[in-house]
């Protein structure tokens, strides 16, 4: 029989309060999101105040105001800043240039097609077949799903000639299964094709993958230089032709930080410019400290929960600022060889190792990181990127190489070099040579990272 009997027990529990959840939300955003997340508590809280608005200085005081910020980005070597002025001028046209280019937009893959199919001289159920086609292709070119399946059974004899068709618009060798079947079109409707290369495409590919020429050049019965002439104009195909008009639309990064060298020293400014001063509403502070005894209960208690949740808000962005820039310094101090000599020289960093450094979670340091960009004479980075395993053992404990900048190493190798002829093993006893043991199959995967091909590819 069993029996039920009170008993003590003692735990430890931690409770997340709305002013650590909010701190927590405010400490994972970016410039962008932190500014709109301003915006809708200006919005819902009374009592918070816009001090003032980087965008609303005059041109003198923003002249005066960033003119250092202003004088590192231009000095810098990334191409991608401009002056953010907002000053021009013609000003009318200015703005009218901003819309224009706002609402514009590329022309995607499917776009640049169906224009041209609606202009063949054909019937109007080939035409709707090759819209269909079309609008069945990936960012590649190829099919997302089986063209059988996609034609209705009444307009199926369509199919073939309306692949056709599609095939022959440019750019060619679209509405295809894959690269093999889309370089063999491509073969094909070049007339300067050499005759080896539509049948080394269709019957020899693995062989060429592999490099084996003179197996090709046997089984075809010709001459090892036709094959490499094939290989020649085989490269000037191109594998993924939808890529060329990708819809995908550039994104734009506003650094949360920047740093320089300045002295022998480095600087790390924080971009606060782009975040709006704020305050409590000078309204509700008297309010608050109004002694009236008339004041009604309900008035000073409205008053009083937010002017609290104003300065929690407030104290929240403060201690985001702070952290980043604790952060970002402890960064630097490990990563002194990147700032200097740059991304080849990235050593192994943990988050534990920064985490440590400054005294906070390694939570703490991921949230910090994720999302924020740091400008540097090196171009614009994100804070995570500075994070690097060691090419042998775990992070900062084991080898002083990383793989980030064992990377590096390996893609200048293979760019001094001309990429011609220089097997993962040449390149393995290369890095040897700089004291950097790797593997032959370790540098393969490094060079697939890469996004670099092979030797006999290449």
């Amino acid at each position: 029989m069993q029996f039920q009997k009170p008993v003590l027990v003692q735990e430890q529990r931690l409770r997340m309060n709305s002013q650590l959840l909010q701190s927590i939300q405010i400490m994972a955003l970016p410039l962008q999101e932190l500014r709109i997340r301003i915006q809708e508590e200006l919005e819902k809280n009374p009592a918070l105040e816009l001090l003032e608005e980087p965008q609303s200085l005059s041109l003198e005081d923003g002249q005066r105001r960033n003119s250092e910020v202003d004088e590192y980005f231009e000095d810098s070597s990334d191409p991608g800043f401009t002056r953010g002025s907002g000053y021009d001028e013609e000003g009318g046209d200015a703005k009218r240039r901003f819309m224009e280019g706002a609402l514009s937009r590329p022309e995607s893959l499917q776009d640049h097609l169906l224009w041209q199919v609606r202009l063949q001289p054909v019937c109007e159920e080939l035409i709707a077949v090759c819209e269909l086609l079309i609008r069945n292709l990936d960012e590649n070119g190829f099919h997302r799903e089986n063209p059988q399946t996609l034609v209705p059974g009444e307009k199926r004899h369509f199919l073939v000639e309306g692949m056709g068709l599609v095939r022959k618009l440019d750019p060619v060798g679209v509405c295809t299964a894959d690269y093999r079947e889309s370089l063999l079109v491509q073969a094909g409707a070049r007339p300067d094709a050499p005759k080896s290369a539509r049948l080394i495409l269709q019957d020899h590919f693995e062989a060429l993958e592999r490099g084996k020429y003179k197996d090709i050049a046997k089984a075809l019965k010709i001459s090892e230089d036709d094959v490499e002439d094939a290989l020649r104009f085989i490269k000037t195909l191109t594998p993924f032709p939808g890529r060329l008009y990708s819809g995908e639309a550039p994104r734009y990064v506003i650094p949360d930080l920047m740093v320089k060298l300045k002295d022998g020293q480095f600087v790390i400014i924080l971009n606060d410019e782009e975040i709006p001063v704020l305050g409590v509403n000078p309204f509700f502070a008297d309010i608050q400290d109004s002694c009236e005894a008339k004041q009604p209960r309900e008035v000073k208690q409205f008053v009083s929960t937010n002017i609290r949740e104003a300065r929690l808000f407030i104290n929240s962005i403060q201690q985001r600022n702070q952290t980043l820039l604790k952060v970002a310094r402890a960064i630097v101090e490990f990563q002194r060889e990147f700032f200097i000599r740059g991304p080849k020289s990235i050593k192994p960093l943990t988050l534990k190792d920064i985490a440590v450094e400054i005294g906070v979670h390694e939570a703490t340091v991921s949230r910090t990181t994720t999302a924020k960009y740091i400008q540097t004479e090196w171009g614009i980075f994100e804070l995570k990127y500075f994070f690097s395993n060691s090419i042998s053992g775990a992070g900062s404990t084991g080898s002083r190489f990383s793989k980030k900048g064992v990377k590096q190493i390996i893609k200048e190798i293979i760019e001094k070099e001309g990429g011609k002829g220089l097997s993962d093993q040449k390149i393995s006893e290369l890095l040897s040579g700089r004291g950097i043991s790797l593997a032959r199959r370790t540098v393969a995967k490094y060079r697939n990272e890469l996004d670099i091909s092979s030797s006999y590819e290449r």
